[in-house]
């Protein structure tokens, strides 16, 4: 009997995969189809593909300064703990 379970094909070239923090075995897979105007998120484990999210290439701005604007927070709070006392 064979398996019901679809295999992953390979990663389109204008594509990227990200690991979870907590494990190799789950990942984030980020791919763009520009003949549909879309970028594809899709939530991986193992091999399986376990949700997909479409975004539209007009939303991608808002994304990434959303995601720019968390990293300087994050930035700003380090240094705010790595901070010596009375250094300005």
């Amino acid at each position: 009997m064979q398996s019901a379970v679809p295999r992953v094909g390979p990663l389109p070239r204008t594509g990227e995969i990200f690991l979870d923090a907590r494990s190799a075995r789950r990942a984030l897979r980020v791919t763009w189809h520009h003949e549909s105007g879309l970028v594809v998120l899709s939530l991986w484990r193992d091999n399986l593909c376990a949700g997909t999210f479409r975004l539209s290439v007009v939303e991608v701005p808002d994304l990434i300064d959303m995601l720019r604007a968390g990293l300087d927070a994050a930035y700003d709070a380090s240094a705010a703990r790595t901070a010596l006392p009375g250094a300005s």
